[in-house]
């Protein structure tokens, strides 16, 4: 495994932690989680994150790492990881990165943009524009000094607009340019699997997990977490699981509702993740059908790793 970083991708409730943690059983490594939520402390039912039976059997990185209200975002997923990477180099071990983050994968693999600063000042007066006059009015903004851009984004993708706003601001130059000319200097290789679930077997285990995450105490963990003052529209609690189960805590929903949309938005998701990695290419997929063909996985991915 010279230098080559192993990554288990696929949508939420595939198993990819699992897999991970087989994998990890055949060689000296350790796993990198490529989750945007399990790096939070206190969120673990809602985020799945690995059972201590896994953590016991190999170093996971990356999980309970920050408070819910710490702005952990893909650039420093990036840095950290390549950190974590080289350190497992030099012991002789191999990464292997597990998760769904779409955007956190991109970013290890092909690096993100992230050299110009930022001008606190500028981003909020672009906020206070957002507020009075909408997404639309800053999108309208960036089509005129980059349209490039623009055309690769929507109003509604606000915080990008923002940022392309403020890079056009403190630069002068297209946000666009300056990625392109964007270069990283990584000395390895990243081999990709995927996980390429029957959508209705998916589906049925994401529900399943859902009711699983209610009866080992989702509606404690949420309420435990803003009792002790975090805002309930941090990034990590807007999200899926736990945006709907505030909305049950404050009354607005019924149980039996907040467990029904937590388990359509999570097939929703699980949907656009599959979209995203479906682009690229580079990704080798192992169609699973059955649990059986789960359990062969590891298998599959040690055969494809022998021709590295």
């Amino acid at each position: 495994m010279e230098r080559n970083v192993i990554i288990i991708a696929g949508p939420t409730g595939a198993g990819k932690t699992g897999l991970a943690v087989e994998l990890s059983q055949y060689f000296p490594s350790e796993i990198i989680s490529a989750d945007s939520r399990q790096v939070y402390k206190y969120l673990t039912i809602g985020t799945a994150k690995p059972g201590t039976g896994e953590m016991n059997k190999v170093k996971h990185h990356l999980v309970d790492c920050f408070e819910p209200d710490f702005e952990y975002n893909a650039s420093k997923f990036e840095n950290d990881s390549l950190s974590i990477i080289e350190n497992l180099f030099k012991a002789g071990k191999t990464a292997i990165v597990a998760g769904g983050s779409g955007l956190y994968i991109k970013a290890l693999v092909d690096g993100i943009f992230n050299s110009a600063d930022t001008d606190d000042e500028f981003r909020e007066e672009l906020l206070e524009k957002r507020r009075i006059h909408g997404d639309n009015y800053l999108y309208d903004e960036l089509k005129k000094i980059d349209p490039v851009s623009a055309s690769k984004m929507l109003p509604q993708n606000w915080k990008r607009v923002i940022r392309a706003l403020e890079v056009f601001h403190l630069t002068g130059e297209p946000i666009w340019k300056l990625q392109g000319e964007y270069k990283r200097d990584v000395e390895c290789s990243f081999i990709q699997f995927g996980l390429n679930w029957n959508r209705a077997l998916l589906y049925k285990r994401i529900e399943d997990r859902v009711d699983k995450m209610i009866e080992d105490g989702l509606i404690d963990e949420t309420k435990n977490v803003l009792q002790m003052g975090f805002d309930k529209n941090l990034n990590a609690l807007n999200t899926v699981g736990y945006k709907e189960i505030i909305e049950f805590l404050e009354d607005k929903i019924s149980l039996e509702r907040a467990v029904e949309l937590i388990k359509r938005n999570t097939r929703r998701f699980a949907k656009r993740q599959m979209t995203w990695f479906r682009k690229d290419t580079r990704i080798k997929w192992v169609d699973i059908n059955s649990d059986e063909d789960l359990s062969a996985a590891p298998q599959i991915i040690l055969k494809h790793l022998k021709n590295f």
